[in-house]
């Protein structure tokens, strides 16, 4: 989301945003000299509002909910993102005290809207209102055009949020990162939705893993702990999506669903109280031996999520392209490669021994591409 600050000096209001490689920030408006600080501060930490509850819009979509019956979470999203279209009445004739009452508006939204229009209003200054005003346009339209899957200008924020869902045209343009280079092309991190990104790289991980049960032998679902026993790998979650994928879940649903439940834990919510139920009975022993006031719960390994909530759609693609070298690893220990060195392995130099990787990992990208082109109608 887009954060915004005062420069009490010059009685500036900045915002800033993130973008992958680092934060920018632009210069709004300033208000007269000697307006009196508060209002000014009421204003930026309003409009900071409107931006967090705007991004929710997009992070938190309609589509991904259960249901769209009235009063469900589905239609109270929908109608949360069709409030968009109130934002700028709601700035320029916000809701004032009447007799000492206030209206509030039920919409995040709106109501951060009314906010900084009383925020202006106090304020009392024409030319700082209609540059919030065109403000708040900019910011909107960046969450629109991330939903469109367009992540240039104000909406390339969106690469360091966690969505619910996934745009297809940002699958496609993670897809055709990952085709160019299979292990972690940079762009992926500072250009594409995280979400997206980790469904193409579930896809590629995929492939990877088939490569490397061709050579090995492995259960493409024991792969990584086996690789794990040549570099310590993060192995159990893109594990867990590799199950998922073999029990027949498409990329898009395995991720999706990973991201949505540490979403709703990072939210304060019971994802899946049957699947809770479950999983506590299967650890019923294990909790009663950890049910001491003294255990560190960073002790125990007992995890809601395996995501970090904070970050969870990141946190996932950071292990499924892990997930993707875990499983070069352990190819080249089974498949030689021709390289055309005349000294054995333990004699060659630090050059030939580069040599010899790269090449590994060039024939081990090609293969994993015929596969994953084999393969393509599963990430559609």
């Amino acid at each position: 989301m887009t954060r915004y600050s005062v420069d009490p000096g010059r009685r500036e209001l900045i915002a800033g945003w993130g973008t992958g490689e680092g934060d920018l920030a632009t210069r709004i408006a300033a208000a007269p000299a000697g307006t009196d600080i508060a209002p000014l501060l009421r204003l930026a930490r309003a409009l900071t509002h409107l931006s967090e509850a705007a991004w929710r819009t997009y992070t938190h979509p309609a589509s991904a909910a259960a249901s769209m019956e009235p009063n469900s979470e589905g239609w109270r999203r929908a109608e949360e993102r069709k409030a968009f279209d109130e934002v700028p009445g709601a700035i320029t004739r916000p809701n004032l005290p009447q007799g000492g009452m206030l209206d509030v508006d039920y919409s995040p939204v709106v109501e951060s809207a009314h906010r900084a229009g009383r925020a202006l209003h106090a304020i009392g200054n024409a030319d700082l209102t209609d540059a919030v005003l065109a403000e708040t346009i900019i910011e909107l339209a960046a969450v629109e055009n991330a939903e469109l899957g367009d992540l240039t200008g104000r909406a390339r924020q969106a690469v360091l949020l966690s969505r619910e869902g996934a745009s297809p045209v940002q699958v496609a343009a993670a897809d055709h990162l990952l085709e160019q280079n299979p292990f972690s092309p940079p762009a992926l991190f500072t250009e594409i939705d995280p979400t997206a990104a980790a469904i193409a790289a579930a896809h590629w991980l995929a492939a990877a893993a088939e490569v490397t049960a061709e050579a090995t032998g492995h259960s493409p679902t024991t792969l990584l702990l086996e690789a794990d026993n040549i570099e310590t790998l993060p192995h159990e979650t893109p594990t867990l999506i590799l199950q998922l994928l073999d029990a027949g879940a498409s990329p898009y649903d395995a991720v999706t669903g990973l991201v949505r439940h540490a979403l709703h834990i990072a939210d304060g919510l019971l994802p899946d109280p049957a699947g809770l139920r479950e999983h506590l009975d299967d650890l019923d022993d294990e909790l009663t031996a950890l049910a001491d006031a003294d255990t560190d719960p960073e002790d125990t390994g007992l995890r809601l999520t395996p995501l970090d909530p904070k970050r969870p759609a990141r946190d996932l693609l950071e292990d499924l392209l892990t997930g993707i070298h875990g499983c070069w690893l352990l190819h080249p220990e089974y498949e030689e490669l021709d390289d055309d060195l005349d000294d054995a392995p333990e004699n060659w130099d630090d050059e030939q021994a580069e040599q010899h990787q790269n090449r590994s990992r060039q024939h081990f990208a090609h293969l994993v591409r015929e596969t994953a082109a084999a393969h393509h109608d599963r990430l559609i």
